[in-house]
């Protein structure tokens, strides 16, 4: 492990989510591949959430990308991936267009 960079297996819950990280230094991109150790599934949106709070700040914009199909990689099958560029600022929809704050279904 360096820094930010290195192969990560953390515990949550009955789980341990495998992350393999690297920050910035040689790509420009900070990224974190997520997986589930011995389970034939992808991360959920929870434990994606989690990976994201343990390696950004909360108010930092991380996303998941879906390239055209003739950029698609599957390493891993079960494998997704968080990615930051910290030198560009994301344009976000506006939230309404998701739905009210506050309110759950």
């Amino acid at each position: 492990m360096d820094g930010n960079n290195g192969l990560f297996r953390v515990v949550r819950g009955n789980e341990i989510v495998r992350i393999i990280a690297s920050d910035a230094v040689d790509t420009g991109w900070e990224h974190a591949s997520v997986s589930i150790e011995n389970a034939q599934r992808c991360p959920t949106w929870e434990e994606m959430c989690f990976v994201k709070d343990l390696f950004w700040d909360k108010e930092e914009t991380v996303v998941q990308f879906h390239p055209p199909e003739s950029e698609y990689v599957n390493y891993h099958p079960y494998c997704l991936h968080l990615w930051r560029c910290p030198q560009f600022s994301y344009p976000l929809p506006d939230s309404i267009l998701v739905g009210p704050k506050g309110v759950t279904a």
